[in-house]
């Protein structure tokens, strides 16, 4: 019985060998002969991507690639010839919207350089008013963050402070000494033009203007006749008094900002040491809440509201101190406690994060060297100085403006000349660019951003 059991399994042993040589034959099991099956890269370039972000992009809804510099890129995972791609944004950068170009296709058959990923959202351009010798300093701003000067604007008399409506078509210049509002058209490659009325009419020592988020109307400070002038803006950006023209607030406005939901305006009266607080109406009148007004430090000047119109913030000159407010639910200001928080010397403006999250101090210093006091914002809206609490500019800085992402500070330095341009880091630190500083005209002013 054993041997007839041996005479039975030898065919199946002569059998697996066969099999086993013929697999060999014809090249299975990666042995000699054997050619793998072509595969291809997808890759291409990005553009656009501001400082410091990261965007992240998917291949075919899986294979994750996280991008943190303009430039070339390849997905790691190769894809088999005849088979499609399609590259996709998984997260996009904050502030920023990139769009996939040449995106997808199928049956590949060659490696992919073609997919092009671009980033907008950058600041594109910046206008200086400067006071000294009655221009507008133009730029464009590159990837980098910094300033490439693109020539000067006429202005008015003395121009006092700058802005740009959030369309990024028109800018507003008040000019102090003839009592005037230069208006311009923002040409595509960012040159500002006279609109066919090249100014329009306003109070007494026009200083500063705001424009409501919809772009609907313009406020201007009168410092001298201690009014404010209020405009609808029209379709071709021009600006035409409301009724009534005027509205009165306190001693030597200086500063005026409004809400993120254009529902409520601060103004600080720099001689009566508080702060005026208006309601927006449906037609862009401005009437007084209750009470009018609410105290501050010693000459309130620049104003912040945070982007979610919970607090607001005032840089108060002549006693070195920022006072921070609660924003009520019909828009009065309640000062925190404590009521103020110390700042450097001479603190005339203000600019909060478009996130919240951090917030930033310019101090004159007329004496010595200028410098910015930085802050985180608490949970309840009260401001702490950063480990850095300081970081040096320009002599006399004067004004501060954030691009809409938060990736860039810009602050002019009316005492040199300059604007000191800063990248914000991802705490909310200002760091230097490579080039710390770029030349404007006589004594800036003030500067404003187009995005």
């Amino acid at each position: 019985m054993l041997s007839g059991s041996t005479r039975v399994a030898a065919p199946v042993v002569v059998a697996l060998a066969a099999a086993t040589l013929g697999l060999t034959a014809c090249g299975g099991g990666g042995g000699p002969g054997f050619v793998p099956a072509p595969t291809y890269t997808i890759g291409g370039a990005l553009s656009g991507l501001a400082a410091g972000q990261q965007v992240v992009l998917a291949d075919n809804g899986a294979d994750l690639l996280t991008l943190s510099a303009d430039g070339a890129f390849t997905f790691k995972t190769p894809i088999a010839a005849h088979s499609a791609y399609s590259v996709t944004v998984a997260t996009q950068p904050a502030g920023q919207t990139c769009a996939v170009a040449n995106a997808s296709a199928s049956s590949v058959m060659a490696n992919v350089t073609s997919v092009a990923v671009t980033c907008d959202g950058l600041p594109r351009f910046a206008y200086v008013v400067n006071n000294g010798d009655n221009t507008v300093s133009q730029y464009s701003i590159d990837a980098t963050g910094a300033l490439v000067p693109l020539g000067v604007a006429v202005s008015g008399s003395a121009p006092q402070s700058v802005a740009v409506d959030p369309s990024g078509r028109y800018a507003y210049v008040p000019n102090l000494n003839d009592n005037t509002v230069s208006q311009y058209t923002i040409a595509a490659g960012g040159a500002l033009a006279p609109m066919t009325a090249a100014t329009v009419a306003a109070g007494s020592g026009p200083r500063a203007v705001a424009i409501d988020p919809a772009g609907s109307y313009a406020y201007v400070l009168n410092s001298l006749d201690r009014t404010i002038s209020q405009y609808s803006i029209g379709l071709d950006g021009t600006l035409t008094p409301l009724a009534p023209a005027t509205i009165a607030t306190g001693n030597q406005p200086w500063g005026i900002t409004i809400d993120a939901a254009g529902r409520y305006a601060y103004v600080g009266n720099q001689q009566d040491n508080t702060l005026a607080q208006y309601a927006i109406g449906s037609d862009g009148t401005l009437a007084p809440l209750n009470p009018p007004t609410t105290g501050s430090g010693q000459a309130p000047s620049g104003i912040a509201v945070d982007p979610a119109g919970l607090y607001a913030y005032a840089a108060n000159l002549k006693d070195n101190t920022v006072s921070q407010y609660t924003v009520g639910m019909g828009g009065e200001l309640a000062p925190q406690s404590p009521a103020t928080v110390a700042t450097g010397v001479q603190p005339v403006y203000i600019a909060v994060h478009p996130s919240g999250g951090n917030a930033y101090v310019a101090n004159y210093a007329a004496a010595g060297a200028g410098t910015i006091s930085q802050f985180t914002v608490g949970v309840s809206g009260s401001l702490a100085p950063m480990s850095a609490a300081t970081v040096a500019a320009g002599k006399g800085p004067a004004w501060i403006a954030i691009d809409r992402a938060g990736h860039f500070a810009y602050v002019a330095n009316s005492g040199d000349n300059t604007v000191s341009q800063f990248a914000i880091g991802a705490d909310g630190s200002l760091t230097p660019l490579s080039a710390p500083t770029v030349a404007t005209g006589t004594k800036p002013f003030a500067i404003a951003i187009v995005n």
